[in-house]
């Protein structure tokens, strides 16, 4: 056997088994579905810090899902040694905020369905994920809760802080108490109302009250 002939063999074949056109469009298709996804976590990101990394990572990941899929469609041999290949790949990127994970598994199911030919789906259904996710990941609400950092100079000071809580706001808890001489200090819970928090301001000026703060509470940070 000549070296023409190992090249005729098989190597060949793999290189035609996908057409030029048909890479072309699905990477095309996975840019643009990347980039639907890449505004959408721009949009609703409600988090600490934005990571502009983590947002390019997802029209990458979109991108690279699609190319491995292609790969594996074409060959069932290769896609045997590329799942043993991808089976000793581990990340260590530590996820800050669950709605990260959903835009992961967004991308990389989206880079499968383009890759696998289902175009329509991959489209509606990111256009679908999309609306929904602008629609409820950034949904301001008033029964949210909230951490009012309270304090005052006296018990009397306390307990008029606390019954004004208590008529302005729909509810409110007690979660921390710290007493030191001549300071108290309240952490409580509270539902709002409204989004109005001009309760905060007449709390602070009540008279034995040395600082009211109001911070919003998800239960993962403040901020």
């Amino acid at each position: 056997m000549s070296f023409s002939d190992i090249f005729k063999s098989s190597f060949l074949e793999n290189v035609t088994s996908i057409s030029i056109l048909d890479m072309l469009i699905a990477l095309v298709l996975a840019f643009c579905v990347g980039m639907l996804i890449f505004f959408v976590y721009k949009k609703t990101y409600s988090g600490v810090m934005y990571s502009s990394s983590f947002a390019v990572t997802l029209v990458a990941l979109t991108m690279i899902t699609t190319l491995v899929i292609l790969a594996v469609t074409s060959n069932v041999v290769l896609s045997l040694g590329m799942v043993g290949a991808l089976s000793i790949v581990r990340f260590r990127t530590a996820i800050k905020e669950p709605l990260d994970i959903a835009f992961l598994f967004w991308s990389i199911a989206a880079g499968i369905v383009l890759a696998a030919g289902m175009i329509p789906l991959a489209v509606v259904g990111s256009v679908i994920v999309a609306i929904i996710l602008i629609l409820f990941a950034n949904r301001k609400s008033s029964a949210n809760p909230f951490i009012v950092v309270l304090q005052c100079e006296d018990q009397s000071a306390e307990e008029k802080a606390v019954a004004y809580l208590k008529e302005n706001t729909k509810k409110s808890a007690v979660k921390s108490k710290t007493v030191q001489k001549g300071l108290i200090e309240l952490n409580m819970e509270i539902r709002l109302n409204d989004e109005n928090t001009d309760f905060i301001n007449g709390l602070a000026d009540m008279t034995g009250v040395k600082s009211a703060v109001l911070v919003s509470y998800n239960g993962d940070y403040m901020g």
